[in-house]
C-alpha cells in the first residue's frame, strides 16, 4: 500500500469513529500519531474535525490549516478546510482554497461534496453545481448529495433540475424532511395534486424531532394556503413551530438586550481620510419584506454585484470587539465596538470581500440582520448606502411566522410564536427610528415593500439616485437577473413584480386577531 493510500485509510478509519462519537479514541489515536511523526497531516485533520464538533470552529481552521501546510497537494485536506472558514465566515478565504482544491484530482465523493457545499455557501453556486454532479455519478446513493445539488440549482433558477434532484433525494430518503419542504415550496399545490396525505403521516411519526417536524409542518401549511385554506395553513403553523417552541423556551424577552445595545450608537464622529473610501450597499430589514427583491433591482445594474447575505461585518466586528461569548452578535459585541476605532475594519471589509464583487465597481451585502449595526458601518464605511426594507407590521410578522428559517442559527427564535414576533417588530421599528434621528440621510434610506410594487419605476429611480447610480433600464427587469438567489425568495424574484402577498394577513379572517393586540397602534 502506497503512503498516499495508507494515509487516507487511516483519516477515514478516524472520521468513521468520530461519526460513531467515539471522540477520547480519536483524541489518543491523533496524539499518538503526531508523537511519532509531528509532520504527518492525518492527525491535525482529525483533531480539527473533533474541536469542530465541540464548537471551537477557530481552533479547527488552525488544525486544518496546520494539516494543509504538511501536505499542500491533497485534495482532502484543501476542502476540510476550506469548509472550517466558510463556518468562521471568511468567505474570500474559503473560496481561494476551494478553487486550490478544484484545480486536483477528484475520486472521492465526500470530497466532492464537500467543494459544493464551500462554493455554495460563499455563493458561487455555479462553481457548486458540478462538484455535486461529480459527487452523485461517484456515490448516487447518498440521499443528501442529490440535495446539495437540489438546492444549488434552485438558487440559480433552474427550478426543473431542482425539482429531479429533490425527487432524487427522497427515493432514496422517503423522510428527509428538507427535501420535502424544498420541494413543496418550487411550486403551487392544488386541491387535486398535493402531497398533503403523505406529508401528514410523516409529520405524525416525527414527533420525536422537532427538526422534521417543522419542516413537514410547514410544507403542509404551505400546500392548505396554496388550496385556499388560509384557516387550516395557520393551525398546521402551530402545529409545525410547536415541538421547536417548546425546545427552545421562553424567548419573549431575549432580544430587548440586542436592540438596546444598538441604540447606543448615537450619531458617529466621521473622519475625513477614512481608510477606505469603497461604498459597498447594504440592504437589511425584516426577512420576507423585501430585501431580496431590492438587492436584485440594484444587482441588475450593470455596475453593482449582489454578494449574498455576508457575515464578514459582523465577523470583524466580533473580532474587534474581543468579547468572550460564542456567539457573533451579542450586546456586549455592540456595546464594546461604540467605542472602538473602525476605519480598519471599514479596510478589512472591503479586502475580504473584493473577489466578491466578481470585478463590478459596487456591490450589495443583503445580510438581514445588519440592521443591528447600521451605525457600526456607517462608521467603519462612510460612504456606504444603507438601506432599510419596511413593510406592513401585519403582513411583516405573518410573512415572519410563516418563513421557515434555518435551525443553526438563534437570531430568527423569535418566529416561533406570533407574540413574540410582533415583539420582535416593535422593538425593530423603534431601532429604525432611531437610524432615522441619527445617520445622515444621504446613507441611510428607509424604503417600503408597498411603494416598490405600486410605484415601481419612480422607487427604482430613488434607489438608484440614493446609491448614486445612473439610470439603467434593467433595474426595471429585475426578474431577468440570472445572478443565484441564495434565500426563500429564490423563485419570487424571478417573476415580475406582483400585489398578490399586499395585505395576505386578511385573508386569515380574525384568526389574527391576537396578533393585532400585540402589535397594537402598528398593526396595519
Amino acid at each position: 500500500m502506497s503512503i498516499k493510500n495508507h494515509s487516507t485509510n487511516r483519516l477515514k478509519i478516524g472520521i468513521k469513529r468520530l461519526a460513531e462519537k467515539r471522540f477520547e479514541a480519536v483524541h489518543a489515536d491523533a496524539l499518538s500519531m503526531i508523537h511519532a511523526d509531528v509532520n504527518d497531516p492525518v492527525p491535525y485533520c482529525l483533531l480539527g474535525f473533533l474541536t469542530a464538533e465541540h464548537g471551537n470552529h477557530t481552533k479547527a481552521q488552525e488544525l486544518f490549516s496546520r494539516a494543509v501546510e504538511l501536505a499542500p497537494d491533497r485534495v482532502e485536506y484543501l476542502a476540510y478546510h476550506a469548509r472550517s472558514l466558510t463556518v468562521l465566515g471568511l468567505q474570500n478565504q474559503a473560496k481561494k482554497t476551494a478553487d486550490r482544491a478544484a484545480g486536483l484530482t477528484i475520486d472521492d465523493a465526500i470530497i466532492a461534496d464537500t467543494i459544493g457545499v464551500v462554493y455554495s455557501r460563499t455563493g458561487y453556486h455555479e462553481k457548486a453545481v458540478p462538484f455535486f454532479e461529480r459527487a452523485v455519478s461517484l456515490d448516487p446513493k447518498p440521499a443528501n448529495f442529490h440535495y446539495n445539488l437540489a438546492a444549488s440549482q434552485q438558487f440559480l433558477g433552474r427550478f426543473i433540475r431542482a425539482k429531479a434532484a429533490y425527487r432524487e433525494t427522497l427515493k432514496r430518503d422517503p423522510k428527509h424532511h428538507r427535501a420535502w419542504s424544498s420541494l413543496i415550496s418550487l411550486g403551487r399545490q392544488s386541491i387535486d395534486d398535493n402531497h398533503i396525505e403523505t406529508l401528514t403521516g410523516l409529520f405524525e411519526k416525527s414527533k420525536d424531532n422537532a427538526d422534521a417536524a417543522l419542516h413537514f409542518g410547514h410544507a403542509i401549511a404551505k400546500s392548505l394556503e396554496d388550496t385556499g385554506n388560509f384557516a387550516q395553513s395557520l393551525v398546521w403553523l402551530h402545529k409545525a413551530k410547536a415541538a421547536k417552541r417548546q425546545e427552545l423556551g421562553n424567548t419573549a424577552d431575549a432580544y430587548a438586550p440586542l436592540f438596546a445595545a444598538a441604540k447606543k450608537h448615537q450619531t458617529p464622529p466621521v473622519k475625513s481620510d477614512p481608510a477606505t473610501d469603497a461604498a459597498p450597499i447594504f440592504v437589511f430589514g425584516l426577512p420576507r419584506t423585501g430585501t431580496t427583491l431590492v438587492d436584485r433591482i440594484l444587482s441588475s445594474h450593470p455596475d453593482v454585484t449582489a454578494a449574498g447575505e455576508l457575515n464578514a461585518f459582523a465577523g470583524l466586528i466580533k473580532d474587534a470587539a474581543q468579547t468572550p461569548s460564542n456567539m457573533v452578535l451579542d450586546p456586549q459585541t455592540l456595546i464594546n465596538a461604540a467605542t472602538l476605532p473602525l476605519d480598519q475594519v471599514g479596510a478589512d471589509y472591503v479586502k475580504n470581500t473584493r473577489e466578491l464583487a466578481r470585478g463590478a465597481p459596487r456591490m450589495t451585502d443583503k445580510m438581514p440582520l445588519n440592521f443591528f449595526y447600521a451605525g457600526l458601518i456607517h462608521r467603519a464605511l462612510p460612504n456606504a448606502r444603507l438601506i432599510a426594507l419596511r413593510r406592513g407590521a401585519m403582513d411583516s410578522c405573518l410573512s415572519n411566522y410563516r418563513q421557515l428559517f434555518t435551525v443553526q442559527y438563534s437570531y430568527y427564535n423569535y418566529a416561533y410564536d406570533l407574540d413574540d414576533t410582533a415583539q420582535f417588530y416593535r422593538q425593530f421599528d423603534t431601532l429604525m427610528a432611531h437610524w432615522r434621528v441619527v445617520l445622515p440621510a444621504d446613507r441611510f434610506m428607509e424604503i417600503h415593500y408597498e411603494n416598490i410594487v405600486h410605484d415601481q419605476e419612480n422607487q427604482t429611480r430613488n434607489l438608484l439616485e440614493f446609491c448614486d447610480l445612473s439610470w439603467d433600464e434593467a433595474c426595471l427587469r429585475f426578474h431577468e437577473n440570472a445572478a443565484p438567489v441564495s434565500t426563500a425568495s429564490s423563485v419570487q424574484v424571478r417573476q415580475p413584480l406582483y400585489a398578490g402577498s399586499i395585505d395576505r394577513w386578511k385573508k386569515y379572517g380574525d384568526r389574527l386577531d391576537t396578533l393585532k393586540q400585540a402589535l397594537g397602534p402598528l398593526a396595519k
